[in-house]
């Protein structure tokens, strides 16, 4: 006989979550229902047999999670991501399907999960504990780590609805990290926190892991999630597409992102926003392509248009690898040197890359706008891709053997 501990620590079986959508959110009494049943009733059956439009966030999904595995949920906004940390954290109910859980779970889903804003840090410590089933003495044991690891120890008898962002997330994953729970969910909500935190969170993470305990990490930051897990799940229209290795998974991820795109277009403008980007290009002799030799130079051709003046924004180009690891980004303000001043009208921007330092493979453009430690004012959100050949004579191919992002060709001087 299996026992428990042979088993997976969580099984998803056929798992499906429908929402309603447009749906009539005004609540009546009941006096009110009775009255508007006796008064219209032909109305009345009329309204319940309309059918409301329904959306699946997540479709037949099949996952199995073995205890100690570090796992990577990636994928696009709206992929079902969150919702299925949700239904594994009881949160939501599923629509359909089953899933099997063997262990205390701990979750992590947004800014103030399972805190209470009336009560003090010290107080939302044994709450939250409480909630995941620990005993006061198991907290008393793990108070003072918590507290350390959190890092508002000047505030903890003050009550959290006074806390900024950064600190409910501190002091939320603090507690839901150090109260061992079997299985950890982490949602998005680390990006609320600074880069020395976030960083501490995945050594935490990775310890954890490293503990026997299984954790389920969402994020669109695929350096982290590749540094943590070893194994990748991708959403797509809350269908899994792939469930691999986390290199393949995150490479599989951005290829489907991308779909070979060397355009984007926005569909509808954004009347809102100050600035907006139109329109990208990805040329090569003033044609779009996908697929560059390292002797060529790649264009970068942006259309965007500005609805008033703005003081200091910029135009922002990031080059990722296929880890989404950024190999550089360049600016508008590299070209100009200071800040200046957008006035209303529509504009094209060209950005030539020399492409000789790039070693064969794939990469990802994004581009956007902000006026830097101010605001952002627009973000694409699809990602451009091209592809980079080696040109050069196979006796003086330089990626041979040669570790690096980039292969830069440099004279070296022999005296």
């Amino acid at each position: 006989m299996i026992s428990q501990k042979d088993k997976p620590i969580i099984e998803v079986k056929h798992l499906s979550k429908q929402y309603q959508i447009g749906m009539d959110r005004t609540y009546k009494r009941f006096t009110e229902s009775v009255t508007n049943t006796v008064c219209h009733p032909l109305k009345t059956i009329k309204e319940a047999m309309q059918l409301k439009d329904t959306f699946w966030a997540l479709k037949d999904v099949n996952i199995e999670i073995e205890r100690g595995e570090a796992v990577g949920i990636i994928g696009r906004n709206g992929a079902g991501k969150s919702t299925l940390l949700k239904v594994l954290s009881r949160i939501t109910h599923p629509t359909e399907g089953e899933i099997i859980m063997r262990g205390r779970v701990g979750s992590l889903l947004e800014v103030g999960t399972g805190f209470h804003p009336e009560l003090t840090g010290r107080e939302n410590i044994y709450f939250n504990g409480a909630i995941l089933g620990m005993k006061k003495r198991e907290i008393d044991d793990k108070f003072d780590e918590i507290v350390k690891f959190s890092g508002v120890e000047k505030f903890l008898d003050t009550p959290v609805k006074r806390y900024s962002s950064g600190m409910q997330v501190r002091l939320a994953f603090s507690v839901a990290a150090h109260l061992e729970p079997e299985i950890l969910l982490v949602d998005e909500v680390l990006a609320v926190g600074d880069a020395a935190f976030q960083k501490k969170c995945l050594g935490k993470m990775g310890e954890i892991a490293g503990e026997g305990r299984t954790v389920l990490f969402v994020s669109h930051n695929m350096n982290a999630v590749a540094s943590l897990c070893q194994r990748g799940i991708v959403l797509s229209g809350g269908k899994c597409l792939v469930d691999d290795e986390i290199k393949q998974s995150i490479s599989k991820y951005l290829q489907d992102s991308s779909q070979n795109k060397v355009e984007y277009k926005r569909i509808k403008n954004n009347e809102n926003k100050k600035l907006y980007i139109d329109r990208v290009r990805l040329l090569k002799s003033g044609e779009p392509s996908i697929s560059y030799y390292n002797s060529e130079t790649l264009s970068i051709e942006i259309q965007y248009s500005v609805k008033e003046n703005i003081n200091g924004a910029q135009i922002a180009i990031e080059i990722l690898t296929d880890l989404d690891v950024c190999l550089f980004c360049t600016t508008s303000q590299d070209w100009t040197g200071q800040m200046e001043v957008c006035t209303p009208g529509n504009y094209t921007a060209t950005c030539p890359v020399d492409l000789s330092i790039f070693r064969e493979g794939r990469y990802y453009i994004k581009v956007s706008s902000s006026i830097p430690k101010v605001e952002v004012l627009d973000i694409m959100d699809d990602y451009l891709v091209f592809e980079v050949f080696d040109d050069s004579s196979p006796i003086l191919k330089l990626g041979q053997g040669r570790n690096g992002l980039i292969l830069p060709k440099i004279q070296w001087r022999c005296l």
